[in-house]
């Protein structure tokens, strides 16, 4: 009796379960759709209600158009000005140099916090993770003042040495770390390795899902990123693709179409990146739990 009515709970759990997945799923896909359904269209039917998720035939047969205006407006503009193109270089630029240092940084402070005894451990860690608490709007003033007095308004170093170092990348590493055997750490030293020998051959060899999981949220952060660049960055030349979209709509007088396609390509790196490490992206996860438990 006892087991039949667990049995009828752990099923209503699923129900229950499958329909807040659905309910996530489907607000986090409409939106998606909708921007690349959008990213074909004209304004007048981007903003026609209801909405119609398919083209009318009249938008493909308009002789002033073509599949991909859109796009093409994007790109170059309407001065034929391929603006967007040197944006999305600078996104990249800044994305993968942030992502690559923050992996290296946390992952070196991780190691030590997890792996070394030392006087006043914890405190240091408390105190990183204390830095988390501390919201960026605060300390982004002083941060522009002490960019400017060190010349690096308009440039590279600018935009990418205030992110270089992650609070949560330092905890991501240490937790990460200290599920790792310290026997293959002992035995590596017994062996006549060196610590730096121990770190590169053999900790970050097996701390590929974490990395990898680091890795794309570190290159999201920085390319989604447009409150500091929108400071920093004052040049044309400089400017982030998510500043291109923001002065998008005043340049181009608010092209809906325009702006969805985009959207849509600035999205197109994210999702690249995150099909080809999905994999290590979701087995972080178990890997983690496994070597908890």
């Amino acid at each position: 009796m006892n087991t039949n009515k667990y049995v009828g709970r752990v099923g209503i759990g699923e129900i229950v379960a499958w329909i807040a997945l659905f309910i996530v799923f489907f607000f986090t896909i409409t939106p998606i759709l909708f921007m690349f359904v959008a990213s074909f269209m004209d304004a007048r039917q981007i903003l026609a209600m209801p909405f119609r998720w398919i083209p009318s035939r009249a938008y493909f047969t308009n002789e002033n158009r073509t599949f991909l205006t859109n796009f093409i407006k994007a790109i170059f503009g309407n001065n034929q000005n391929p603006i967007y193109m040197r944006n999305i270089l600078n996104s990249l630029i800044v994305a993968l140099s942030c992502a690559a240092t923050t992996v290296l940084l946390a992952s070196l402070c991780g190691y030590g916090l997890a792996k070394f005894k030392f006087k006043s451990r914890n405190l240091i860690f408390m105190s990183i993770m204390a830095t988390m608490m501390i919201p960026f709007e605060a300390i982004m003033i002083p941060l522009y003042m002490v960019a400017t007095s060190m010349r690096m308004i308009n440039t590279y170093q600018g935009l990418i040495i205030p992110f270089l170092v992650s609070a949560f990348g330092v905890f991501q590493m240490r937790q990460y770390l200290l599920t790792f055997p310290t026997e293959y750490l002992d035995a590596a030293r017994v062996d006549g390795y060196n610590e730096f020998n121990i770190y590169s051959r053999i900790v970050l060899p097996n701390c590929g899902p974490v990395i990898a999981t680091l890795g794309i949220l570190s290159f999201r952060n920085q390319w989604d990123n447009l409150l500091w660049p929108l400071l920093v960055a004052q040049s044309e030349k400089m400017k982030t693709i998510p500043l291109y979209i923001t002065k998008f709509s005043e340049e181009k007088q608010t092209d809906e179409g325009a702006m969805m396609a985009c959207a849509l390509l600035a999205s197109i790196p994210m999702f690249i990146l995150f099909g080809a490490l999905s994999k290590y992206f979701i087995g972080g996860a178990e890997v983690y739990e496994s070597r908890k438990g």
